[in-house]
């Protein structure tokens, strides 16, 4: 498992620093689609982006596998007068831990430039509410890392409206096992299907049935998987929420029976717990109040599907996100003794 878990690891890592918000996906479909390539897996994309990988099982009943690339960021709004950013958000960032985040800002002629984003009034020694101050898109700005002084100096740098907002992903692995970093939601979980991938390749297993895998691009802003090839099930392997009254860990795998979508397919859900308690796999089953996913955009979409979510137990969803290796081992595990 070791190996397993350390492939999974790396390719985190470098997925998590290719930046892929809702809407600017194509450099990391891209590395994920050579890479799918290398391990001779049959793939294709949809129109919007999708990557949608392959496996021949030994019968005819497909399992969809499903997370998402995609990630929080956001977009340059306008440019204020003394030069620095107005941005809107895309999908749902907790805006109090973005303050004093360093972010990258992408032109449309390929041009990136650093900045911070801020709040406006960031100063303690000049603004009364430095502290007390709301955190929101209308009460921060983006701090341009170049010498602009007005709207005209930036304009100059090609920086227009529309284009995007990456956040530094600040990813560390400690030495006792913790992964924290933004972006652990998805980017953890469709490490954990590559390492899936690659084990399945390398020890030349046919899984009980095909599977098709579809990496998204659009599940941050609620239409990720609205639009899939034909499946028999969907597992979405997203993270998996913990805090309040849910009963998860960061060192094990969630398995979701409701989120506010509605409940999940009480069978598929009734085989990943037996799964898990045969191979005795660590696993939650919990309730998520304020959460979607692929399965939920698939669903709305009118696919005619079974639906099931999982995922590694992530702590501060949206905010400085942790997980632990074992939670990736357990989904992992879960992943692997259910396909076969």
């Amino acid at each position: 498992m070791k190996n397993t878990t350390d492939d999974i690891l790396e390719i985190a890592k470098t997925i998590i620093n290719i930046p892929s918000p809702s809407g600017y996906t194509k450099d990391v479909i891209a590395h994920l689609k050579q890479v799918v390539e290398e391990y001779q897996f049959s793939n294709y994309l949809t129109k919007k982006g999708n990557l949608i990988i392959e496996i021949p099982g030994q019968d005819e009943y497909i399992i969809g596998l499903s997370g998402h690339v995609d990630t929080l960021g956001a977009m340059v709004r306008s440019i204020r007068s003394d030069g620095s950013l107005k941005f809107t958000t895309i999908g749902g960032p907790i805006w109090p831990t973005m303050d004093g985040e360093y972010c990258q800002i992408r032109t449309r002629d390929g041009h990136t430039y650093t900045g911070t984003f801020l709040s406006t009034s960031p100063a303690s020694h000049v603004f009364k509410d430095a502290s007390s101050k709301s955190r929101d898109p209308e009460n921060m700005f983006v701090r341009v890392d170049e010498l602009v002084t007005n709207k005209e100096d930036t304009e100059k740098l090609g920086i227009t409206p529309g284009d995007f907002i990456f956040f530094d992903p600040k990813t560390t692995i400690t030495k006792s096992g913790f992964i924290k970093s933004r972006f652990l939601d998805d980017k953890i979980s469709v490490s954990i299907l590559f390492g899936l991938l690659k084990y399945l390749y390398e020890n030349t297993i046919t899984p009980k049935h095909t599977l098709r895998i579809i990496i998204s691009t659009y599940e941050e802003v609620g239409h990720g998987a609205s639009y899939i090839p034909d499946v028999d099930e969907l597992i979405a392997v997203d993270m998996g929420c913990i805090g309040d009254d849910l009963s998860c860990t960061e060192r094990q795998v969630s398995i979701c029976c409701k989120d506010s979508s509605g409940p999940y397919d009480y069978d598929i859900i009734n085989r990943l717990v037996e799964v898990s308690k045969t191979n005795k796999v660590d696993y939650a089953t919990d309730i998520y109040p304020y959460y979607g996913s692929d399965v939920s955009a698939a669903l709305r979409g009118g696919k005619d599907i079974k639906g099931a979510l999982i995922g590694p137990g992530v702590h501060a969803s949206h905010g400085m996100e942790r997980t632990h290796k074992t939670a990736v081992e357990n989904t992992f595990n879960l992943l692997l003794h259910y396909i076969l």
